[in-house]
């Protein structure tokens, strides 16, 4: 069973106000993200920065409306992220128990499971598998025109 799981970690009073992690953080971090490679779990992870240089559009049937960040209920977002590839629920888990504090305060980590061709039942037909694929390889290859693929 492949597990692709989203791992979220939350944002902070400090991370909003956009207050940089500390010399010692970073390189714990950046040890972490090193076993997290050698293991080939990783997949991808970025910091964000805070939600007052962030919009949202919100959607209301045809309508689009911008909101400017900051946005309130610091609880609710997302201060950075890892994609990850694992077996199963637990090792995701496992994983995140060995992670550093990603912040200097009390920190949460959020781990939510990808959604994959196969949960979405008949409804996904095999043409609109196809596109899926025919996207996925055009990211990999860096085609597209859009944002280029990090080297």
């Amino acid at each position: 069973m492949r597990v692709m799981v989203m791992v979220m970690v939350k944002a902070t009073a400090e991370s909003e106000a956009g207050q940089m992690p500390s010399t010692g953080l970073l390189a714990a971090m950046g040890q972490y993200n090193e076993e997290l490679v050698k293991a080939g779990v990783m997949l991808a992870g970025e910091g964000l920065h805070p939600t007052s240089r962030g919009k949202r559009v919100r959607f209301s049937g045809a309508r689009r409306s911008v909101i400017d960040g900051p946005f309130a209920e610091t609880k609710e977002l997302v201060a950075g992220f890892w994609l990850w590839n694992v077996k199963s629920m637990d090792d995701a888990v496992a994983w995140v128990e060995r992670c550093p504090n990603p912040m200097e305060s009390d920190s949460d980590i959020e781990i939510r499971q990808v959604f994959e061709a196969e949960d979405f039942g008949a409804e996904f037909t095999p043409e609109l598998r196809a596109q899926e694929q025919r996207l996925r390889d055009e990211i990999d290859s860096g085609g597209g025109g859009g944002a280029k693929k990090k080297t």
